[in-house]
C-alpha cells in the first residue's frame, strides 16, 4: 500500500516534496499523527512510571535506580517548554517519534531500498501498535529507539558514502542511546555482527573508526558508569540481575511472540518476516541491507533466551520496531497476489484504527464499561483516590502518607492533593535522588491495593497499627480497586533509610533466632 492510496490524503500526493522526493501525503500524514499524539498526550492522565520518572526531572542525575538518565532530561526539557503537566511529561517524546519516522526513510534509502518501500516503512512503523499507542507515551524506550536510529542511520550513510567521519557520529548515538537504556549496549554486538559479514565491513574492522566510535560511546556512557560506581552500582544491580537465568518457564516462550506478533501489527509482523528472510545473505551487493537483521539480532537473541526463564516485557523491544519496520516495507516490496496486496492495504488501518479506539478509551472515562476490569484501569481515579486520602489523614491528624509501591507513591505526589510528604515504605534505594531528607515525624497514613498490603506488614515495622477503611479509586459510578488504608505510628526503623522491608526482614529473623 502506497500512502497516496489512503483516500483522505491522495489529493495531498500529487507531486512529491521536490528536495526530499517525500510524498505529501505521507508528509501530510505524519503531521497529523503528531497533533494527534500531542493531543491525546495533553488529556490522558500519566501512568505510574511516567508519575515516577516526573520525581526524577525535578532530581537531575547522572543515574537512577531503575535506569540511565535520559528520560528524566527529556521530561524536564518538555516541562520548560510547556509546563508541569502530561503534555510537558512527554512532548519531548513525540516528536522523537516524528524525528524517527523521517530517519527510517533515510535509512531505507541509505540501504538501497527504493523511496516508495522506505517510506512505506515510515507509515508502518507508526502502525505498529507499540508505537501507534506508546508514540503519546514517556519511558526511557523513546530516546533509546530516537538514538539506536541515529545510529544506524549514520553506519548506513558511513557505507554508502565511504565517509568514514559517519562512524563518529554512530558512535556519539550508540553512546546516547546506552544513557538512555542498558538494552542500547546489544548495538555494539550487532555492528560487529554486520562488519563480519562482508568482506567490506571485514576491512572496515581493521581501519581505526569502528574503535574510535566506540570510544566516543563509552565517553558519553562514562557520567552513568562514574555514578554507579559512586552509588554501589545500584542501576547496574537492579537491570543486570535480569541476564541471571532461573527456572525455565515454558510460558513466557509462547507469551513472547505471541505478544510481539500482535503488538508490532499481525499484517506489518507476516512481512517483516518475508523481509528477513529476502535479505541478501550470500551476495555482496547490497550487503548493506544486513545491517537491519543483524543490527537486532543481539538484542532480539538476548530477549528470547530472557523469556525462557521470565517474562519480556511489551515494550522492551521498542527500539527494533524502527528495523522491524524497513524489514517488512522489504518484505511488500514485490508482494504479488490479491491476498497479499489486501494485506498491505488492511496493515495501516489496522494499526491506526486499534490505537485510536484505545486512546480515546484512556483519554474519557466516561467509555469505562468494565469497572475495575478495564484494561486501563490504572489511569483512572488518581484525583478522587489523592483526595480522599488526604481527608482520611486530616481526620486521623496524621503528618505524613505512606504506601508500599512506587507507583501508587508517585500518582499520589503528582496529583499534589495534600501538603503532607507521601513516602514509599519499601523499596527506599529508589529515592536516593532525593538526597537527604528528615524522617517523617508522628502519625502516618498508610493506603496501598488491598492485594499488596497485610497488617503484619506494617507491625514489623510500626508499634502502633490501626486498619482504617477500604478506600476506592476508579470511575464515579464504575466499581474501582480497593485500597487499604491503615494508621501507623511509632516507627521501628528508618522509615528513609532502611524503610520497611528492612525492618520486616530483621523482625523475621530475630524471630527465628528466637
Amino acid at each position: 500500500m502506497t500512502v497516496a492510496a489512503i483516500p483522505f490524503l491522495t489529493p495531498l500526493a500529487a507531486a512529491p516534496l521536490a528536495r526530499w522526493k517525500v510524498s505529501p501525503a505521507l508528509v501530510a500524514g505524519l503531521l497529523a499523527l503528531t497533533v494527534a499524539r500531542l493531543a491525546f498526550a495533553a488529556v490522558i492522565p500519566l501512568t505510574e512510571d511516567e508519575a515516577y520518572y516526573r520525581l526524577w526531572a525535578e532530581h537531575l542525575s547522572f543515574g537512577y535506580f531503575d535506569h540511565p538518565p535520559m528520560v528524566a532530561w527529556w521530561i524536564a526539557a518538555g516541562r520548560a517548554l510547556v509546563g508541569d503537566n502530561p503534555l510537558g511529561a512527554r512532548v519531548t517524546a513525540i516528536f522523537a517519534t516524528l524525528l524517527v519516522s523521517v530517519l527510517i526513510i533515510d535509512l531505507g534509502r541509505q540501504l538501497g531500498l527504493s523511496d516508495q518501500t522506505a517510506q512505506r516503512a515510515a507509515l508502518w512503523y507508526n502502525a505498529t501498535l507499540t508505537v501507534a499507542l506508546g508514540g503519546a507515551v514517556t519511558t526511557p524506550d523513546a530516546p533509546a529507539t530516537l538514538f539506536w536510529t541515529i545510529c544506524l542511520w549514520a553506519l548506513a550513510r558511513s557505507w554508502r558514502t565511504g565517509r568514514n567521519a559517519w562512524w563518529i557520529a554512530a558512535g556519539a548515538a550508540a553512546g546516547l542511546a546506552t544513557l538512555s537504556k542498558y538494552s542500547a549496549l546489544f548495538i555494539g554486538p550487532g555492528v560487529l555482527l554486520w562488519l563480519a559479514a562482508s568482506p567490506k565491513g571485514r576491512r572496515t574492522v581493521l581501519t581505526p573508526w569502528p574503535w574510535l566510535a566506540l570510544v566516543v560511546g563509552a565517553a558519553l556512557f562514562a557520567p552513568n558508569l562514574i555514578w554507579n560506581a559512586q552509588h554501589h552500582w545500584l542501576s547496574f544491580a537492579k537491570q543486570f540481575s535480569r541476564l541471571a537465568p532461573s527456572a525455565f518457564t515454558p510460558r513466557h516462550v509462547i507469551d513472547f511472540p505471541a505478544t510481539q506478533f500482535f503488538l508490532v501489527n499481525p499484517f506489518v509482523a507476516i512481512f517483516a518476516i518475508r523481509g528477513f528472510a529476502r535479505t541478501p545473505w550470500t551476495q555482496s551487493v547490497n550487503a548493506g541491507l544486513r545491517l537491519l537483521p543483524l543490527g537486532l539480532a543481539p538484542f532480539a537473541g538476548y530477549l528470547v533466551l530472557h523469556s525462557f526463564h521470565a517474562a519480556v516485557q511489551a515494550h522492551w523491544t521498542a527500539p527494533l520496531y524502527p528495523t522491524i519496520a524497513l524489514l517488512a516495507a522489504r518484505g511488500a516490496e514485490d508482494a504479488s497476489g490479491r491476498i497479499p496486496r489486501a494485506l498491505a492495504r488492511v496493515a495501516p488501518w489496522f494499526g491506526f484504527g486499534a490505537a485510536l479506539i484505545v486512546l480515546i478509551h484512556m483519554a474519557a472515562p466516561q467509555t469505562d464499561w468494565f469497572g475495575r476490569h478495564d484494561p486501563v484501569i490504572a489511569l483512572r481515579g488518581w484525583p478522587t483516590l489523592a483526595e480522599t486520602v488526604e481527608t482520611v489523614r486530616l481526620r486521623e491528624h496524621a503528618g505524613w502518607i505512606g504506601t508500599l509501591s512506587y507507583g501508587t507513591a508517585a500518582q499520589l505526589r503528582d496529583q499534589r492533593k495534600s501538603p503532607a510528604p507521601v513516602v514509599e515504605l519499601i523499596e527506599r534505594a529508589r529515592y536516593g535522588f532525593e538526597g537527604a531528607i528528615a524522617p517523617p515525624k508522628g502519625s502516618g497514613v498508610v493506603v496501598e491495593l488491598s492485594r499488596r498490603i497485610e497488617d503484619d506488614d506494617l507491625t514489623a515495622c510500626f508499634g502502633q497499627v490501626r486498619r482504617l477503611e477500604v478506600l476506592s479509586r476508579g470511575d464515579p459510578g464504575r466499581p474501582g480497586l480497593p485500597y487499604t488504608a491503615y494508621l501507623v505510628g511509632d516507627p521501628k526503623v528508618d522509615l528513609i533509610v532502611k524503610g520497611c522491608r528492612e525492618g520486616k526482614d530483621r523482625d523475621r529473623g530475630e524471630g527465628r533466632r528466637r
